[in-house]
């Protein structure tokens, strides 16, 4: 980071901070009450795709969680953590899986390159692949077969997330806890609906849906 830029985004927070207190000057006073956000964002960690912006939405409107190309690890103790705490605390009412056309993680999942120590995470992407490996395969034109990659692995991860016990004991409990996947195109600003929306286990192989 050159000290040009370093000093730009602090500059830069001083007009966000007077911009917005010019349009509410409680701004930050009510920010500072407390968060309800109504939505959790699992999105990828990529510069290119920010939550906020893409939706349009206002700051404590969105809970966050994002890592290299949206993933939903089930022994990742830092998405079952911000998972727990948006529905057992927050109350969050949706939860949005986003990915994009391009993620540079799906694309290295896609090759055999070693990077270093982030094949381990890369592995969990392989393994999505794995899954849908004859339908990928099938595909023959490059881009088309990663974009399609790209969608099926939202879809794992809405599904994964649906058979974790949180969101499941939600359910249970009768909280209304819907989960919807995104794809967003870097190169046009639009979001597509994949139409995988959950909001009970029902859509889970049996195996998946816990007893309470």
């Amino acid at each position: 980071m050159s000290t040009d830029f370093y000093k730009k985004i602090l500059d830069n927070n001083k007009t966000w901070v007077e911009t917005n207190l010019a349009k509410d000057p409680e701004f930050f006073s009510d920010l500072a009450k407390g968060q309800q956000p109504p939505l959790l964002w699992i999105g990828c960690s990529d510069s290119r795709v920010p939550a906020n912006e893409i939706i349009g939405a206002k700051a404590g409107e969105v809970f966050v969680h994002r890592n290299i190309a949206n993933m939903v690890i089930n022994n990742d103790m830092n998405i079952l953590s911000v998972l727990d705490y948006a529905v057992n605390h927050l109350k969050i009412k949706h939860i949005i899986v986003c990915g994009h056309y391009g993620c540079g993680g799906i694309k290295a999942a896609m090759g055999n390159d070693s990077l270093g120590f982030i094949d381990n995470w890369l592995r969990h992407i392989k393994n999505v692949y794995r899954l849908h490996k004859d339908k990928l395969d099938a595909i023959t034109d490059e881009t088309e077969r990663f974009n399609a990659f790209v969608e099926v692995n939202v879809k794992e991860q809405v599904y994964d997330l649906a058979k974790t016990s949180i969101v499941q004991n939600a359910w249970n409990s009768g909280q209304e806890v819907s989960i919807h996947g995104w794809v967003y195109g870097i190169n046009s600003g639009y979001v597509t609906d994949l139409n995988v929306n959950l909001s009970s286990n029902d859509k889970l192989d049996e195996i998946y849906q816990l007893q309470f």
